[in-house]
């Protein structure tokens, strides 16, 4: 059996300093590392050297910025992508994580941060990939073939990120049980992540407009106001694993 390559890494951003500053940090703990400096050329190199993540800016010259690159992105791979941004209002996560991002790092960061967030996502990703659980769960009209990771509303395939399905089996494997936001986001993202509860209120609400009939009034993932949330499975439904 071949030896496994280290993980690749594509940067892209056109500021010097932040890619030699990653490239050094990267470097120095064993990832290899290719970079952009524009959304053209960023889609161009994740088709030809197929990166294991994608750390991506949101401000780019040319015609495309970090929220284009990542919807192009999408349409073709699954890689991660980090955005790094100096915006954190809940708007912009929203923004990147509807164009497929997986996280956000927001500048300046740490090496640690870095480093971490990193290790976190491709954790994620080698996880969910390696999953072959059997049988679905059903609530309602949302339905999860949890053998192939497929998200179905009646007969209708629903994209869903990497880490949105990965959030969304977390609570479904867990029905009518109030799930500690620590929990969620410990489960999913990982222990470094553990308070960020903005962080998971964002995607909870990301996910309900693609699975609930009405995001404003859901009743498939409910919350329990300061302590988490539940997917809520009535007598009506069923809960299956066959």
């Amino acid at each position: 059996m071949p030896v496994k390559e280290q993980p690749r890494i594509l940067i892209v951003d056109d500021e010097p300093r932040v890619i030699n500053l990653v490239r050094e940090v990267l470097g120095a703990t064993g990832f290899e590392v290719i970079t952009a400096v524009s959304g053209e050329r960023a889609i161009e190199l994740a088709a030809l050297e197929q990166p294991d993540l994608i750390l991506l800016d949101i401000i780019l010259p040319g015609a495309l910025d970090g929220y284009q690159v990542a919807k192009r992105l999408r349409e073709f791979s699954e890689v991660p992508i980090i955005m790094l941004t100096a915006k954190v209002r809940e708007v912009d996560l929203l923004r990147g994580f509807n164009a497929g991002a997986d996280d956000y790092i927001t500048k300046p960061f740490s090496s640690k941060e870095l480093l971490a967030r990193i290790h976190a996502v491709l954790k994620r990703s080698q996880t969910g990939s390696a999953q072959h659980n059997k049988g679905q769960i059903v609530c309602g009209d949302l339905r999860i073939d949890l053998a192939r990771r497929l998200v179905y509303i009646g007969e209708r395939e629903i994209y869903l990120t990497p880490t949105e399905y990965k959030l969304l089996h977390e609570l479904a494997t867990h029905p009518n049980q109030v799930l500690f936001h620590e929990h969620l986001l410990t489960s999913v993202w990982g222990a470094e992540y553990r308070d960020d509860v903005d962080y998971l209120r964002s995607y909870i609400h990301y996910l309900r407009k693609k699975i609930e009939i009405d995001s404003a009034r859901p009743k498939i993932i409910i919350s329990s106001p300061g302590v988490g949330y539940m997917l809520q499975i009535t007598e009506e439904d069923s809960l299956t694993s066959k």
